[in-house]
């Protein structure tokens, strides 16, 4: 009995096919080259190509030195960091904020707790050695971007000690009063100048452009006292109002009731002597008359003397002594006349 012959087909024994590793050709020179310089290419573009804000400037630096500002729009470098770009904000409005801190801004604004480091910075001595809760405000500018990154160190942090500084030196010369109420606003203002000043003497680069403050209260501990002599201030405004309204309107009152005695004076004292003086003038004018012709002035005189008094007598009987036989007439309207016969 011949055994058949097995031969190795496709299929080994037992019907497997055997693994065999696929050949994998290798990429050219020609394709290398090519991926070579597309990656060259892209790493140009990236490093090379740059885009400053509308807000904001480049300032360029080559291997660290300074070599030009770059206005808003795209720009290219030296690429491979042989030049740096940084972008500054020079017509963005930037704020600091000093013994507060806050946390979200919008509807429901919420400020963080009270930690020690804000304590310290608000924490601060008055021109009458007390002690105020002072928290402020500062606006400002970036107005030379050379000056702000390469005249000082550590900007942010070199410029809030020096906000600091300049307030404290301006709550240091006034009592707690006036920082608290009535010297608010003075309180600001020369604290404003005297960090621009500040920024000028460093050459910061920092424009101020507003220093508010934010609130301004005595500590917790003195708070009520506090209060209280508020209050007491306040007391003794409303009485000193009150007294000067009443002052205001008495006052006028007794000013023009004296005024109007006064001219009612003057006028009886002009009548008087005009009177005086226009019955002169009239006897002086009746004596010249007089002198001329005496006995008809006389006369007169007498005429319109009598004329104007008679009528005032009322009814009278004015007789003649050698008159005899007198009859009166009766008058329907009430006056009897005589008539002599």
């Amino acid at each position: 009995m011949t055994r058949p012959s097995w031969t190795h087909g496709p299929f080994d024994v037992g019907g497997e096919r055997p693994f065999r590793m696929p050949s994998v050709k290798s990429p050219s020179p020609r394709v290398l080259r090519i991926l070579a310089g597309a990656i060259i290419v892209l790493l140009l573009l990236l490093t090379s190509y740059f885009q400053i804000e509308p807000d904001a400037v480049g300032v360029v630096q080559r291997f660290g030195k300074y070599v030009r500002t770059t206005n808003p729009g795209p720009h290219f470098k030296i690429p491979f960091g042989v030049e740096r770009v940084t972008k500054v904000p020079v017509q963005r409005q930037l704020k600091q904020e000093f013994g507060f801190r806050t946390e979200h801004i919008g509807r429901g604004t919420r400020y963080a707790q009270a930690a020690d480091e804000t304590t310290a910075e608000s924490m601060m001595l008055t021109g009458d050695l007390n002690v105020a809760e002072v928290e402020w405000i500062v606006q400002y500018r970036i107005r030379d971007p050379q000056a702000y990154l390469f005249r000082v160190r550590n900007q942010i942090e070199t410029f809030r000690y020096m906000s600091e500084a300049a307030v404290r030196v301006v709550v240091g010369d006034h009592s707690v009063d006036e920082v608290i109420t009535i010297g608010r606003e003075e309180v600001a203002r020369k604290a404003q100048q005297e960090l621009q000043r500040l920024c000028i003497l460093y050459d910061i680069g920092i424009e101020i452009q507003q220093l508010v403050l934010q609130n301004v209260n005595p500590p917790d501990p003195v708070k009520p006292a506090f209060n209280e002599v508020n209050e007491a201030i306040q007391e003794r405004e409303r009485a000193i109002n009150e007294a000067m309204a009443e002052y205001n309107k008495a006052v006028p009152r007794a000013k023009g009731e004296a005024e109007q005695a006064v001219r009612a004076a003057e006028g009886y004292a002009t009548e008087r002597v005009n009177n005086a003086q226009g019955d002169a003038k009239r006897f002086e004018a009746l004596h010249a008359e007089y002198r001329k012709a005496p006995n008809v002035t006389r006369k007169r005189i007498y005429l319109e003397t009598m004329a104007s008094i008679i009528p005032k007598m009322g009814r009278k009987l004015i007789l003649d002594e050698k008159a005899r036989g007198v009859l009166p007439i009766l008058q329907l309207d009430g006056q009897a006349k005589e008539v002599s016969q």
